[in-house]
């Protein structure tokens, strides 16, 4: 089968690799009819982790069932489903307490898994033609027939959720005033959340134009950080006082608000502290790494920060951290998309077969073009 393959930093190519079989009764194949292209891919496609050449990229993937190992009991042949980026046993002491995100048992001698993704187990991405997901029953979410709603749904694999998971991180409450830093994918996934849980100000911070842009068309409030400090912006729309919550959207690769644009790692997490007012809650579903070899200075590279704990403890906020353990939210998500009521799609800008991938990965890495969030649709072709 095709699938995506990394080569060395900044080149991918769409190669033949083996297919896919099953290797346990509770495995599924799923043919895969659509793949995103997360933010997070970027860190292996830089170069920026330990990741070999020859690994298969995808860890945002949907697809229809094509065969059923012996131990599946709830699906069958031909159902299409979505799968978390999380890959979780549902039995350990994590996932049984909802923590899928670090299940103990796929991955030993690390907290959790994931598909196509350095250090995150044996899985093998989807960014491919087919896929073999383990513990079929438990991973995959069943949607509505048909290919209705394929962009919204594809979504249900990581950036919604996250998004989602980052407000139920900072306990977003209707009527409460919330600042997302961050106006990529899960950032405006995140102000999307928010709405949706009523917050009644949802301010978003980016430089992108085109990313304010689309923060603007959901209602929420965009912040160019590039026209002043972001946090006294925030503070001059609120009376002084800040945001009753706030979420970190963006993680360690963030960068000054100069034209220099050098990474500063804690920069986020510092104008979120100022931002938020005392004992109101950070939500931090932005990537931190315990080691980033390509960090700007010796703490960075070894996934230490400089933090002002001092002003937290001062102003009495509270911090909730981690990726998203998505099958907590993914079934209720689905439902509001099968409703009507919810439509991530809007940030989908591109959707591509899946040859087109390099130069895919290409345009998102350097932002041009307006990239920000690409679907690959292995089998089907599709104009650029």
């Amino acid at each position: 089968m095709k699938a995506v393959v990394y080569e060395r930093p900044f080149s991918v190519t769409v190669t033949e690799v083996d297919d896919p079989q099953i290797q346990h009764p509770n495995d599924v194949i799923v043919r895969i009819t659509s793949s995103a292209i997360c933010g997070s891919d970027l860190h292996m496609y830089e170069g920026r982790t330990a990741a070999e050449p020859g690994i298969v990229f995808g860890h945002e993937n949907l697809g229809v069932i094509e065969e059923v190992g012996d131990g599946v009991t709830s699906l069958s042949v031909g159902d299409r489903v979505v799968m978390p980026f999380n890959v979780a046993c549902g039995f350990c002491k994590n996932c049984l307490a909802g923590e899928t995100g670090f299940c103990l048992t796929v991955n030993p001698g690390f907290a959790g898994g994931a598909y196509g993704y350095v250090a995150m187990g044996p899985y093998t991405g989807g960014q491919a033609e087919r896929l073999r997901v383990p513990f079929a029953d438990f991973n995959c979410l069943k949607l509505p027939e048909g290919d209705e709603n394929e962009t919204d749904y594809i979504l249900l694999a990581d950036i919604f959720p996250t998004g989602y998971h980052g407000c139920e991180l900072a306990q977003v409450s209707p009527g409460e005033t919330v600042a997302v830093y961050g106006a990529g994918p899960v950032g405006l996934m995140a102000a999307y959340s928010a709405l949706l849980r009523g917050a009644s100000k949802v301010f978003v911070v980016d430089k992108v134009p085109e990313r304010l842009a689309k923060a603007e068309e959901i209602g929420a409030i965009p912040i160019d950080f590039t026209q002043g400090d972001p946090a006294e912006q925030i503070k001059a729309q609120t009376n002084g006082e800040g945001t009753d919550k706030g979420i970190d959207a963006v993680g360690y690769q963030a960068q000054k608000g100069d034209e220099s644009g050098h990474e500063e790692p804690a920069i986020v997490l510092n104008q979120l502290v100022e931002t938020v007012r005392p004992t109101g809650r950070l939500g931090i579903p932005g990537l931190y790494v315990p080691s980033d070899p390509g960090g700007p200075d010796e703490n960075a590279k070894h996934g230490q920060l400089l933090v002002p704990i001092g002003k937290m403890f001062e102003k009495g906020q509270k911090m909730g951290t981690g990726q998203c353990n998505v099958k907590k939210y993914n079934r209720q998500l689905r439902d509001l998309i099968a409703s009507g009521r919810a439509r991530p799609s809007f940030v989908v800008s591109h959707e591509l077969p899946l040859e087109d991938a390099p130069q895919a990965y290409d345009k998102f890495d350097k932002r041009i073009e307006g990239y920000t969030k690409v679907v690959l649709h292995p089998g089907h072709d599709l104009a650029a």
